[in-house]
């Protein structure tokens, strides 16, 4: 069958699909905000814009902080909220701090939104839609985010660590944890794809370079022209919780497919994207999205649609928050 053919079936079933998730997900609706706050995801869009042009990076770290959030507790903007004296907070897990970053984005969008309709708009929507923004910012395509989120009042930096993916782990542990989450394999390689922006500290992947498994030398599935270049960035030894290298070094702010190519190459950067060659199917998905790029931007949309329908809260539970770094008093 054509890759052609292929594509167009996928777009079908995808549309089957969304139309499926709008009306089984009906607690969150297109357009929540059409009437009570009409400008909400243009100000969101906005804000986005003003930060990507500031720095570059907040676009794949708002992407990374819509992941991080829903993986936590559902999609309850748990992420945002800061830690007080008796509690350590979501973003001081070491699964997120220093590394998560695209909180000031939301705050002046939120501080805007509280302008002209207080009280409105969650910071858990806020998060969804500026993830939607990076992505398409970036180069890939925008899609309707559902919306009528409401905020989380529990943040917990415990709960971050044991509910977020490490680098390290394997296809299978991979395939687990996205499972426990509701989400496919398939879904799995497609959110993978993510790396496709943004940076990494060294910290996350320098075991591949040094003493990989108790030996002396770099782990054998890495390019090994590749691990020279990184080691430069990445001395071994070094303290530096600032050294940052891109995840992916051809293309770092732009959304394509380039992660797949480099993950074919030998290039991915963690145990967790190499892991992706090691099993007949996921291998198979790596190499489809590295030859078609649009089929893959297709399904990355709606892969962050349904992720963003996980464990929200909506209805009469929840708040919204008035300052998405403060729980309401």
């Amino acid at each position: 069958m054509s890759s052609k053919t292929d594509t167009q079936l996928y777009l079908i079933c995808l549309l089957v699909f969304l139309c499926l998730s709008v009306e089984s997900e009906a607690q969150l609706q297109m357009g929540f905000y059409r009437t009570s706050c009409g400008m909400a995801e243009f100000i969101v869009k906005d804000e986005v814009r003003k930060g990507f042009i500031r720095d570059k990076g907040v676009a794949p770290g708002l992407v990374r902080l819509h992941f991080h959030d829903c993986f936590v507790r559902g999609c309850d903007g748990s992420v945002l909220i800061d830690s007080t004296p008796s509690n350590s907070a979501e973003k001081d897990s070491p699964a997120n701090n220093p590394s998560l970053r695209g909180f000031e984005v939301i705050d002046k969008a939120k501080a805007r939104l509280q302008a002209v309709c207080k009280g409105v708009v969650s910071c858990a929507d806020i998060v969804a839609f500026a993830a939607r923004d990076s992505v398409e910012i970036t180069g890939g395509f925008g899609y309707d985010v559902p919306a009528g989120r409401r905020d989380g009042r529990i943040s917990l930096s415990s709960e971050a660590s044991t509910n977020l993916p490490p680098p390290t782990f394997t296809v299978d542990q991979l395939t687990r944890f996205f499972s426990n989450k509701g989400l496919t394999q398939d879904e799995m390689v497609t959110l993978s794809g993510a790396h496709t922006i943004g940076r990494s500290h060294c910290s996350s992947f320098i075991n591949r370079l040094y003493n990989f498994n108790g030996t002396s030398g770099q782990d054998p599935t890495l390019d090994s022209r590749y691990a020279a270049r990184l080691k430069t960035m990445c001395p071994e030894g070094s303290t530096d919780p600032n050294q940052v290298v891109p995840m992916n070094p051809s293309s770092p702010s732009i959304t394509d497919e380039d992660y797949y190519v480099d993950v074919l190459r030998n290039r991915g950067l963690f145990t967790s994207d190499q892991t992706l060659l090691t099993d007949t199917a996921t291998a198979n998905q790596v190499r489809q999205n590295a030859r078609n790029p649009f089929l893959w931007k297709t399904k990355f949309a709606s892969a962050m649609v349904k992720m963003g329908q996980l464990g929200v809260v909506t209805g009469d539970a929840g708040e919204i928050r008035a300052n998405c770094r403060v729980i309401n008093s």
